[in-house]
């Protein structure tokens, strides 16, 4: 770690975080010089995000010219690729390996059953096969034939390619074929979007590195439009500086480098959310947290120790579709406010992943919907606010609601609509356990080790039910939960990562080799983040390897405190990470070390949270921050008091049963509970704590 002067060591003191979701689009702006914050929530512009961005602005009555910094987590690449709505893209690859791409690991899209699609995204006759070859220690075995390529770049010019992937075997280990492929293609492609596979991942794997390269380059042109598309429009409204673009590794780059490496901003809105709530949990001084986000359609969980995210660049966001470039690890169930709960066949409640969308939505937005979803059980169970939520003219009445439980999900379950409506809650919670389950248990961790960090529109809502089905012993909700991805835009870093692969048994590894391997890749992040015009306060390294048993198929990351291990204690980090998640020891076996990873981060000024609710707002006593009371199910009928969150006194403590609402969210404080505010304001709630 090491301070940083010169450029970069001013302060940005306005800064504007917007996030662009499937539904809404979020902004935080934040005045740091006056202590002022923003908010803003506005629709989703699907037809070309940018115009919900400067919407977003508009709302906020932001002052675009004044902005120091805008800071944008995008949903473009991730939609593209898991709608498939894709650029042509042509792949130019070494003789006998053009299905490479679609042979993949012998897997199969279902795991029972006779069938089952996939469909590459680079279609066959788009890709082609020229002769070259190097082998896996990057020795010439066939030279690059030009005249092939320049036959290959033609005829992918005529079938109306708009990018180009080269992706040669065994280029991690010498790339000198694909760069000089890279230099020919630019002199007849017409545009800059050239993908070369070892740029992007220098790891071995070519299906992996393949398929990453293809995702790349196939949505390289849609981002670098529509980034150019939105700083032309903010530069016409005074905007004078960068923008910077959220990537999945929870870092941010600028906006004139982000389409070059696409394919790392897939997946950047679930991690500006995990990087806000590692930023607030550190302050908060809680630094290990699993962070639930539930929104309409999904939930995303994620682990953070020590203030830091768990970041894997294994990450499949789909079938037979590995992006092996570094992305927080979140993993996600179909299980949202607007999951759809109905009884099978079979005579078994199901909750979601079908899901009612915002339009129509669940029945209690009064648009339409007619089946039931997790929000409309939760507003039977007196757990959202009937008088904000069923207001629409012409919607339906909670009598009406209550009828649709007991006609399409009681009846069948022998169940009245208050039971039915507890079992989809109690189902929906199961689910979201089972998620958190797979950030935690599955990876050896306790979750008793752990607070449960609540976000998004429901998160707040089941966040107390599930930390008790895990034995989680507290819960943190935010000041801001429905905005914590425009946080977490604000609060972002500068972050570089940069892996590559030796694959040596440890026997054979040169240690000095890997030594001079760190310091390049240490040398390579400074010197990028040296060129970015935003103010960093500290420069921090964070250094791993990627190890296996030889046979294995698996890799185990293993962190090092420093980027000059010595063989033997690469050796013994390996075996006591390998018996800590497997508890097995295996010592006959010999170890191989497959890839060394460094992550440069530039760390941003600190930012004062407790301004998230205007200090201005709040009462005197916990009594005049009461807005009423009413009945909520907790196995039985309790009345229960509710407050408005931004009237709470900066000192209130609570005790369950009871309701916090908010703009954005409601917190359940469930019966037997504790709960206080933080310093920032954060509503930190203590299972079983009350007196």
């Amino acid at each position: 770690m090491s301070e940083v002067q010169g450029k970069n060591a001013g302060q940005q003191s306005v800064v504007a975080g917007i996030d662009v979701g499937g539904t809404f689009t979020d902004l935080l702006l934040f005045d740091a010089e006056h202590g002022t914050v923003r908010l803003a929530k506005v629709p989703t512009t699907l037809e070309n995000q940018a115009f919900g961005v400067l919407n977003a602005l508009d709302a906020a009555e932001a002052d675009i010219a004044a902005l120091d910094l805008i800071v944008h987590g995008t949903t473009t690449t991730t939609n593209a690729v898991l709608e498939r709505n894709l650029c042509r893209t042509g792949l130019i690859t070494t003789m006998g390996f053009r299905d490479v791409l679609e042979l993949g690991r012998r897997t199969r899209p279902q795991p029972y059953g006779m069938k089952g699609e996939f469909k590459p995204i680079i279609p066959r006759d788009l890709r082609f096969e020229i002769p070259e070859r190097m082998d896996a220690s990057g020795k010439v075995l066939t030279v690059l034939d030009e005249d092939a390529l320049r036959a290959a770049l033609q005829a992918l010019i005529a079938r109306d390619c708009e990018a180009l992937v080269i992706h040669f075997l065994h280029a991690y280990a010498n790339p000198a074929h694909e760069l000089r492929a890279a230099e020919v293609a630019r002199e007849s492609w017409p545009n800059g979007n050239i993908t070369m596979g070892h740029a992007l991942l220098s790891e071995s794997r070519e299906f992996e590195r393949g398929v990453t390269a293809a995702v790349n380059a196939s949505v390289q042109p849609l981002l670098r439009r529509y980034v150019e598309r939105l700083a032309d429009q903010l530069a016409s409204r005074g905007y004078k500086h960068d923008v910077l673009v959220m990537n999945g590794n929870g870092g941010m780059v600028s906006a004139r480098h982000v389409a070059d490496e696409a394919a790392k901003t897939v997946m950047s809105g679930p991690a500006s959310g995990v990087m806000a709530a590692a930023y607030t949990g550190r302050r908060s001084g809680i630094p290990n947290l699993i962070t639930y986000d539930m929104g309409g359609t999904s939930t995303d969980v994620a682990l953070i120790r020590n203030a830091e995210p768990a970041v894997s660049n294994e990450i499949e966001i789909e079938y037979a579709m590995p992006i092996h470039v570094p992305m927080v690890d979140v993993r996600t169930v179909g299980a949202g406010g607007g999951s759809i709960a109905k009884v099978t066949a079979a005579g078994l409640l199901q909750v979601g992943p079908e899901s009612a969308g915002a339009s129509p939505g669940p029945i209690c937005y009064g648009r339409g919907g007619t089946m039931p979803t997790i929000s409309d059980a939760n507003l039977l169970l007196g757990r959202l606010n009937p008088a904000r939520l069923n207001s629409v003219p012409g919607g339906m009445s909670l009598d009406d609601i209550r009828a649709i439980f007991q006609s399409q999900l009681g009846d069948k379950l022998g169940l009245d609509a208050t039971g039915a409506a507890d079992a989809v809650v109690r189902v929906a919670n199961a689910r979201m356990s089972d998620a958190v389950r797979m950030v935690s248990v599955s990876l050896g961790e306790d979750p008793r080790d752990f607070a449960l960090f609540a976000f998004g529109g429901a998160g707040p809502l089941h966040a107390s039910a599930i930390a008790r089905e895990l034995g989680i012993p507290k819960v943190l909700a935010p000041s801001r939960p429905g905005i914590t991805n425009a946080l977490g835009c604000v609060v972002a870093d500068l972050r570089h990562d940069f892996v590559n692969t030796v694959n040596r048994p440890m026997a054979a590894v040169d240690i000095d080799a890997v030594h001079a391997l760190f310091a390049r890749q240490s040398e390579e992040g400074r010197r990028l983040i040296g060129k970015e015009a935003v103010a960093i306060r500290e420069i921090r390294e964070i250094h791993s390897v990627d190890m296996q048993f030889i046979g294995q198929t698996h890799l185990l990351r293993v962190a090092l405190p420093d980027p000059k291990p010595t063989l033997a204690d690469l050796q013994r980090r390996f075996e006591e990470a390998y018996f800590n998640r497997f508890h097995v020891e295996l010592n006959e076996i010999r170890a191989n070390l497959v890839n060394v990873n460094t992550s440069v981060i530039g760390r941003r000024a600190e930012i004062d949270l407790s301004i998230l609710i205007d200090p201005a707002g709040r009462k005197a006593t916990l009594a005049e921050a009461q807005t009423g009371s009413r009945k909520v199910w907790f196995g039985q009928w309790l009345e229960t008091p509710v407050y408005w969150r931004d009237h709470l006194p900066a000192d209130a403590e609570l005790s369950g049963p009871a309701i916090v609402e908010q703009m954005d969210t409601t917190i359940i404080i469930e019966p037997g509970d504790a709960a206080e505010q933080d310093h920032d304001g954060n509503i930190i709630i203590t299972l079983g704590a009350a007196a």
